[in-house]
């Protein structure tokens, strides 16, 4: 790392490391710090609390008093509020992006990416707080009926590793935005961007409003099935989901959850070779490492092009190389931890056992300053085929399986024939098959001649078990309230 980010990165750590809630930072009821590491270099960051499920009771009743006051402050002034926290993830977005480089190990200057699109999400909801409206119901002279919204209370957010600080800044907002409370949990291997977050807001809202507890799943599971917990989010692997599921359901809460994916690219016979392998490598998310659940992971080559592509991926992807993540200049970072680079490599043998031919990559990297850490090299196989465990596990990894297909009913048939439903690229200069495509595609998102973007305003999320409910619109803002009926007998008065 230059001198300047190493100054930058040190002074840019959270000084305190305990739990946020009412508006102050307590030790764990139960006395646990837990390292949090670079996977870089194999070494400790620092020691971070553990909450538990006694601290859940006491940041939910520090949020359910916040979120009395919250609700209470009028929507413009929310609103006022919400855009200074976007300034301040702005004005502070180089240090966040260091802090998630060295913590979860995506690359300085994607992160950096990541701290805009969380202060673009802020800014984005809090410019909606006057669109929360209700509607008049027609009942006659002496009758008026009308709904309105509110907020639902003490929200809880579990958040994944991938994108530490753009999930913690961006998903506080839409709830923040309807007049809820807002818990978050970072992910257990990335706390420290989440813990810095509290540093920067703290005093900017009412006591309690917004808290962080760092911890594993006692404290997500404390927060699935707490009474005083109105809805519960979690961006995760389907495990989980189904895990948070079960434990809101003792309360019957709402949950919305974005899951994992197996996404398919689907290139037809008239894409452009040179199109279709870079789409193929921009879709792997290959800068940070594959770690993302909408990564087209599966590529569908017709026969046509099949050949073309492959001999065109190595050029695309060789602007992919690991290094230390911190460093400008690095475009691949390394795997969040060592648990999840054994996994990922577990899933590269299993693909040589099994048949599939190395196009590039499919090796970690052993040697010099990268050696201690988690790097796997950008990595895809061809000759894949249905039954191969790379063609229908979610790796999470940059791991790409290649796919040939000649039969489009065959081929579509092949790409619903998971249980995930997340994204779908489909690449094609006809525009009328790339609708019928899309149409038949069971996916919540699908791009045509397009990969990997999301944008503002456009609902994001999946079918099957790759979730329930939408994000990035103006939907993820009203499913943080609840629709209230009110009915006035006008005749009664006297």
């Amino acid at each position: 790392m230059p001198d300047n980010l190493t100054d930058t990165f040190m002074s840019a750590l959270p000084q305190h490391l305990d739990i946020y809630a009412g508006g102050r930072w307590h030790s764990p009821v139960g006395g646990v710090y837990t390292d949090t590491l670079n996977p870089a270099t194999g070494g400790v960051l620092a020691s971070v609390a553990e909450a538990g499920a006694q601290d859940v009771d006491v940041a939910v009743a520090a949020a359910r008093s916040g979120f009395l006051e919250w609700r209470d402050v009028k929507p413009l002034e929310r609103a006022r509020i919400l855009k200074e926290i976007a300034a301040l993830l702005r004005r502070h977005g180089d240090e966040l992006a260091l802090i998630d480089a060295a913590n979860c190990g995506n690359p300085y200057t994607e992160m950096k990416g990541d701290a805009a699109i969380a202060a673009a999400q802020m800014e984005f909801f809090a410019g909606l707080v006057t669109e929360m409206k209700g509607d008049t119901i027609p009942m006659g002279p002496d009758r008026l009926n009308m709904t309105v919204r509110e907020p639902l209370g003490v929200v809880a957010r579990i958040l994944a590793f991938n994108h530490p600080f753009m999930f913690c800044g961006g998903k506080m907002a839409a709830p923040l935005a309807a007049g809820n409370a807002v818990i978050i949990k970072p992910p257990v291997q990335a706390p420290l961007s989440a813990l810095r977050l509290a540093e920067l807001v703290d005093g900017l809202m009412p006591a309690g409003t917004f808290s962080v507890l760092p911890g594993g799943t006692e404290a997500g599971a404390a927060l699935a099935t707490h009474p005083d917990v109105a809805k519960v989010t979690l961006i995760g692997s389907v495990g989980a989901g189904k895990a948070v599921m079960r434990g809101a359901s003792e309360t019957l809460k709402p949950v919305l959850l974005e899951l994992g994916g197996k996404n398919a690219l689907i290139a037809y016979p008239d894409s452009d070779p040179d199109r279709i392998a870079d789409a193929i490598v921009r879709g792997m998310n290959f800068g940070w490492c594959g770690q993302s659940c909408g990564s087209t992971s599966r590529a569908f080559l017709h026969d046509d092009l099949h050949d073309a592509v492959l001999d065109r991926v190595a050029t695309q992807v060789a602007r992919y190389k690991p290094g230390i993540p911190t460093d400008p200049a690095t475009t691949m970072g390394a795997l969040v931890g060592r648990d999840h680079f054994n996994k990922v490599m577990g899933y590269i043998e299993s693909a040589k056992r099994e048949g599939a031919r190395t196009v590039t990559g499919g090796h970690a990297v052993t040697e010099g300053d990268l050696a201690d850490g988690c790097f796997i090299t950008p990595t895809i196989f061809a000759d894949v085929t249905p039954e191969m465990t790379i063609a229908r596990e979610e790796i999470f990894g940059p791991v790409l399986a290649v796919r040939r297909w000649s039969d489009e009913a065959a081929m579509m048939d092949e790409v619903n024939g998971l249980p995930f439903g997340l994204t779908c690229s489909i690449w094609s200069k006809d525009l009328a098959t790339a609708h019928r495509a899309a149409s038949r595609a069971e996916a919540g998102f699908v791009w045509i001649n397009e990969v990997g973007l999301h944008f503002l305003g456009a609902p994001f999320g999946g079918v099957k078990q790759s979730g329930i409910g939408r994000e990035e619109g103006i939907g993820e803002l009203m499913s943080f309230t609840h629709e209230k009926n009110i009915h006035v007998n006008l005749a009664g008065q006297g």
